[in-house]
């Protein structure tokens, strides 16, 4: 299986699932993945054998799925945005750039 990359993953989201006036559809899912996701935590749900139902992974998974069809409804590219947020955060925190190849060498090729 090869590496995906996140503009990969909107893309391939927006093919199976892209409703334009779903905003609120979309917002009430995520946040009811959410609050599957603390319950998974709290329960301390982790896969075994392969079972994902129920699991932090699971609720991971659905919350990140409703957070990129999202960003599809607002035509925004995620990969972009994390590279301008992590500007901020690196100047905000007074701390290197997780993607300046200078400070974190290969980490980032």
């Amino acid at each position: 299986m090869s590496n995906l990359t996140i503009k990969e993953l909107q893309e391939a989201i927006k093919t199976i699932d892209y409703k334009p006036n779903a905003v609120d559809k979309y917002f009430y899912k995520l946040s009811e993945e959410v609050g599957e996701l603390a319950k998974a935590i709290r329960k301390d749900n982790r896969i075994v054998d392969k079972n994902i139902k129920g699991t932090v992974e699971e609720e991971l998974n659905d919350v990140l799925y409703y957070i990129i069809c999202l960003a599809n409804l607002y035509d925004i590219d995620l990969e972009e945005c994390i590279r301008l947020k992590e500007s901020l955060n690196a100047a905000k925190y007074t701390r290197p750039n997780m993607f300046d190849k200078t400070n974190f060498g290969e980490m980032n090729e």
